[in-house]
């Protein structure tokens, strides 16, 4: 399995928070875009996609299969084999999915993702934790193995988010 770096953040005015994730994926393009921009693919690692019109405009609704989460909204970028982007109801915001041949010219991808939404600090915090955690679902779901969401508990969730607290801690003030 891939392992995923940890996300990055940025806050702008205040409460909007964009999220950046970027993962070597030992896989093909084609296969990983099946996985981000296909309602048979999406539920394997992160969520039902139905209905999922895949064209600029389109329609989409996603519902996490680990939540009562429901949202839904439209297909903002769609440029078929690279980019995929859901603008959707809160708390997800934007989803972004842009796929590059990877470093060995084809055989892997590079996943660059993002996530832009508004809310607190908390709600940045859960989001860093649950990308990081569906997009190491993800890495598992390309390598064979799809989330059995019946299964899922909230431990590496947790591991994660309090990883991500730590990293987003002010640095205690230095006086001399």
């Amino acid at each position: 399995m891939s392992e995923i770096p940890r996300g990055r953040s940025e806050t702008h005015d205040g409460d909007t928070h964009l999220l950046r994730f970027t993962a070597g994926l030992p896989h093909q393009m084609p296969l990983v875009w099946a996985a981000v921009a296909t309602p048979e693919g999406l539920p394997q690692w992160l969520c039902a996609a139905d209905p999922l019109e895949p064209r600029l405009d389109g329609h989409v609704t996603l519902r996490w299969l680990n939540s009562d989460t429901v949202v839904s909204g439209r297909v903002t970028a769609w440029d078929p084999d690279n980019v995929a982007e859901y603008t959707v109801g809160p708390p997800h915001g934007r989803i972004r999915f842009h796929l590059e041949p990877g470093p060995d010219g084809g055989g892997s991808t590079v996943l660059r993702f993002t996530a832009e939404f508004r809310g607190t600090r908390d709600t940045k915090l859960d989001m860093l934790a649950g990308w990081h955690e569906h997009l190491e679902r993800l890495a598992r779901a390309l390598d064979g193995h799809p989330t059995d969401w019946r299964d899922w508990a909230p431990e590496r969730w947790r591991e994660l988010r309090e990883l991500y607290a730590r990293d987003d801690a002010p640095w205690p003030r230095w006086e001399p």
